[in-house]
């Protein structure tokens, strides 16, 4: 049996060492570390709906109702009044015929590759695509090519070549570390081109994007025909838990009757569920909140320019100041955080190798003034202008 510890010292040396804090109290903007308050920049609550009181009561209400577990998978005893409401209200929400619960995106991920590719088959990633999008492909045990990361081009290329077999595109819609959002217009008329699925994960871009909230395909104007494949996750912009895979009626069935990472499972708590209905509703009645967060995203936006901070092209409430070395990163994040401000420093293989970052996250939650708390903190960084 090797020993374990040299790795773990590799890293430590490598400034690439991840280490948990404890948060106490419910989820917001400010939060208590270690008995140590901090202004929090590095969660995905984006629209500041995980503490929200009604989704909260819903929670409470639904324990009160269903228990605290599901006590089995979905094919078994799991599947509840409250999954299946909240699967048609998914459904609705994307304009899709059918929606579908998954534990975790990762899962979703995972579950939609396994179920619908096989070893005749050839599944094309970005290359700056979510880890459970790139596992989702390795382990679908499809052949696996990998484009240019937003590069449409290089994804044609790779496409024409293919002799055999399906092909499934597979992108984030908001990617997670970047911010910006993929070309999905051109990914869309080439898999239409092509005859190659096209699945998009959309973890950051549901809730955020679009004037209903309806993510990167309402930004773009796209519908089902464009992207068979939605997946969505429920503990971002909703700020509960789980995910969903949104699409036809043959590919909700597939996935119940192939999925792995579905039906090998316990359901999330419906308790979880009904909190989710509730933070949906919120989603599409309270658009003013995607108002607030861009004025936020805005304000940051100029100040960190103004500062000549080396921001990354994002619109979105991803909003990464690019630091380059793993040091650097944690030299910004710590100095951030003695100034009582938690900034999460992004390093490899998380992010390439020399881009390591600040990755900064707006809620509508914040306020203006926390806004510019933080860009004068920013501004006392060491060398921090000019990267």
């Amino acid at each position: 049996m090797k020993s374990l510890q040299p790795e773990l010292e590799r890293r430590s040396r490598e400034h690439l060492y991840r280490r948990r804090r404890v948060s106490d109290g419910a989820q917001g903007t400010e939060l208590s570390f270690d008995g140590r308050p901090m202004l929090v920049f590095c969660s995905n609550d984006y629209l500041g709906l995980a503490g929200h009181p009604q989704v909260v009561d819903a929670l409470q209400q639904g324990a009160l109702r269903y228990g605290a577990g599901s006590g089995a998978a979905h094919l078994v005893s799991g599947h509840s009044v409250a999954h299946h409401q909240l699967e048609e209200e998914l459904a609705a929400f994307t304009g899709r015929p059918r929606a579908l619960l998954f534990s975790t995106g990762y899962m979703a991920n995972l579950g939609v590759m396994s179920a619908l590719l096989g070893r005749a088959d050839t599944v094309y990633q970005d290359r700056l695509n979510h880890a459970s999008l790139i596992d989702g492909g390795l382990l679908s045990r499809a052949g696996f090519r990998r484009y240019r990361h937003a590069d449409s081009g290089a994804l044609r290329e790779q496409l024409s070549r293919q002799t055999h077999g399906e092909a499934l595109v597979a992108s984030d819609g908001v990617f997670s570390m970047d911010g910006d959002i993929a070309p999905l217009p051109e990914l869309a008329a080439m898999c239409r081109e092509r005859g190659a699925w096209l699945m998009v994960d959309d973890a950051h871009g549901i809730g955020v994007l679009g004037k209903n909230g309806g993510g990167s395909l309402e930004h773009f104007r796209l519908g089902p025909a464009d992207v068979p494949i939605l997946m969505g996750t429920l503990g971002k912009a909703l700020g509960t838990s789980g995910a969903f895979v949104a699409g036809s009626e043959a590919l909700i069935e597939t996935l119940i009757q192939q999925a792995r990472s579905y039906i090998y499972t316990t359901a999330c708590p419906p308790a979880v569920a009904e909190a989710t209905r509730a933070s949906l509703r919120l989603v599409q009645q309270e658009g003013w909140r995607r108002e607030r967060l861009e004025l936020l995203i805005n304000r940051f936006r100029r100040g960190a320019e103004q500062l000549g901070l080396p921001l990354m092209d994002s619109q979105t409430p991803i909003q990464p100041l690019l630091a380059g070395t793993s040091q650097r990163a944690l030299d910004w994040s710590g100095a951030l955080e003695r100034q009582g401000i938690l900034v999460s420093a992004i390093r490899p293989p998380t992010v390439p190798e020399g881009s390591a970052r600040l990755r900064v996250t707006l809620s509508a939650a914040h306020s203006e003034s926390q806004v510019e708390r933080l860009l004068d903190a920013l501004a006392r960084l060491p060398r921090a202008r000019g990267g």
